[in-house]
């Protein structure tokens, strides 16, 4: 593959523990965690969608605004490629238990949610963006495959593109199987354009799926317990403004990112 070069121009983070990059930014540099908090503000949505929307999609949509505010570009002309695991679990659980024990009383709107592109078309919506969008999902290797996917889109296309991968806690059973245990969203708005304050990034595939990272304790228990975590080895990276990561991108297939070095 031919090494891909972007420009990340905004950074969106998401967890109980994690309000936003600078939050990010401060662990890295030795601070104490925030006190966590229960539910995400995603702001963008109004209040009656935001009231209805489950917490898959309040954390993408909140990782995805947080981005879009520090890239300074308009979100209903970006493109965006959503990513998720495991999806929403908790519609996932509930859907398995009303179909094996009541399927008539299925939920029409919990329905919709359990779709794997929820998050997508709500962004969609709340934002009025009629671009291009799609979701992806690859398990474990679901973020390093849709920053994959938006580069080559960004770069194919000469367009930004908003990239949000998130997933939050499982339940039932199914959670057991998972061990999905936390939930955590990122967002990266990628550009094919240098501007002053963007990072440069080099993306480029190799035969292997992760490199050591050096984070302190609690992102490596993140990464343990969410897929989406798996990004925090990038998003260090870029809070650093140096350095090199390998994102697993397929089973057998890493996506290498490393910053360039600017004089």
């Amino acid at each position: 593959m031919t090494e891909l070069r972007v420009h990340i121009e905004g950074i969106g983070v998401w967890s109980p523990q994690l309000a936003n990059f600078d939050a990010l930014r401060r662990l890295l540099d030795g601070h104490a965690l925030e006190e966590p908090t229960s539910r995400p503000t995603a702001a963008a949505l109004s209040i009656n969608e935001r009231r209805r929307a489950p917490e898959s999609v309040l954390v993408a949509i909140e990782a995805a605004s947080q981005a879009m505010a520090m890239s300074g570009r308009d979100a209903n002309g970006l493109a965006c490629v959503f990513a998720s695991a495991y999806g929403d679990q908790a519609t996932t659980d509930y859907m398995c238990r009303v179909l094996a024990d009541s399927p008539t009383e299925l939920s029409p709107t919990r329905f919709h949610h359990s779709v794997h592109n929820a998050s997508a078309g709500y962004w969609t919506i709340a934002s009025d963006c009629r671009a291009p969008s799609s979701a992806v999902c690859a398990g474990h290797a679901s973020f390093g495959a849709a920053l994959l996917e938006a580069a080559a889109c960004a770069c194919a296309d000469s367009r930004p593109v908003l990239l949000v991968c998130s997933d939050t806690a499982g339940m039932g059973p199914l959670g057991e199987l998972i061990d999905c245990r936390i939930a955590f969203g990122c967002a990266l708005v990628l550009s094919p354009f240098s501007a002053p304050a963007a990072l440069p990034l080099h993306l480029s595939l190799v035969p292997e799926t992760s490199s050591e990272a050096q984070l302190p304790q609690p992102c490596a228990d993140w990464m343990r317990d969410n897929p989406s975590a798996a990004s925090l080895p990038l998003l260090a990276m870029l809070a650093r403004g140096v350095g090199q990561c390998v994102l697993a991108a397929s089973e057998r297939l890493g996506l290498r990112a490393q910053m360039e070095v600017t004089a």
